[in-house]
């Protein structure tokens, strides 16, 4: 089980949160992560961030990354959408 948590955050507040849970082991890790990614974009209705290599970096040391302003290409509503992984098995 693969579990992916995506929440908005604004001015220090939770606006909405999701947990999305990929049971696919022929999927490779990345590609899970993608998905998820992908997932949570469609639930909160965003359009996909970019992957900037200090969000790279951050998820490859701590599985778990912001996605802010710089990250889209629209204007968005919050401060950042924070991806974190939750459970890895």
């Amino acid at each position: 089980m693969f579990r992916i948590w995506g929440r908005l955050i604004k001015d220090n507040k939770l606006i909405k949160d999701t947990v999305i849970c990929i049971d696919e082991p022929s999927l490779t890790r990345t590609k899970k992560v993608y998905k998820a990614l992908a997932d949570i974009c469609y639930e909160f209705d965003l359009a996909h961030p970019v992957w900037l290599t200090k969000n790279q970096d951050d998820f490859i040391m701590h599985n778990r990354t912001r996605f802010t302003s710089d990250n889209f290409v629209e204007s968005i509503d919050f401060d950042y959408l924070d991806f974190q992984v939750i459970e890895e098995s």
